[in-house]
């Protein structure tokens, strides 16, 4: 869920920081895909960057299913509380027993949800990381403050990840996060300042 940012004639597509604060009030942290056995526990593929984060969670969100009632709202979507009670991991799935989820049929209709927390629920990025999320859409500028374009992805690749740019022009601008080529992020401004690398454009 956290990316790296080091701190220290066509027409684009800019978000306003309200907007911004609006869409990153929740994150997406998993997917439920099938039952697990037939007390109710239910398999998981996780979303976020670590699934041991989910020791961590006391509850997600979920959105209402068909006839169900939706007990917190969260920019202007309606949301369910699932409370999880148990957590256990095999292979790249978690396996969650959730309170308000009982029985295998119960887990079944549960199958595709997706489930989301909260920002302050979500484990804190460490120095010089930032939440992907804030990342998405941030404008892209140079180190003569010439806007270069806006972030649309961030591709985990392992070793560091990669900053998918949308130049004016339309073509994409992959950007390494590196010391040498992502010199500042400030996620108040809404503002990333890069060094291009030779070869890069």
């Amino acid at each position: 869920m956290c990316g790296i940012g080091y701190e220290p004639g066509a027409v684009l597509s800019i978000r306003t920081n309200a907007e911004r604060t609006m869409k990153e009030m929740i994150f997406q942290v998993g997917v439920i895909t099938s039952p697990h056995g037939v007390a109710g526990e239910v398999k998981i593929f996780p979303t976020n960057d670590d699934p041991a984060h989910y020791k961590k969670f006391k509850k997600v969100l979920a959105k209402p299913l068909r006839g169900e009632k939706a007990t917190v709202e969260y920019e202007s979507n309606a949301y369910v509380e699932l409370h999880i009670r148990q957590v256990k991991f095999f292979k790249n799935m978690v396996i969650v027993k959730f309170e308000e989820i009982a029985s295998m049929n119960d887990a079944e209709l549960n199958r595709g949800r997706e489930l989301y927390i909260t920002r302050d629920q979500a484990v804190p990025c460490k120095k010089n990381e930032n939440f992907i999320a804030d990342l998405i859409d941030m404008e892209v500028y140079n180190e003569d403050g010439k806007l270069l374009g806006i972030c649309k992805d961030v591709l985990q690749t392992g070793a560091n990840d990669v900053y998918v740019v949308e130049l004016a022009d339309g073509k994409e601008l992959l950007l390494p996060a590196i010391r040498e080529c992502i010199l500042d992020v400030s996620v108040d401004e809404n503002r990333m300042t890069v060094h291009v690398l030779e070869g890069l454009m």
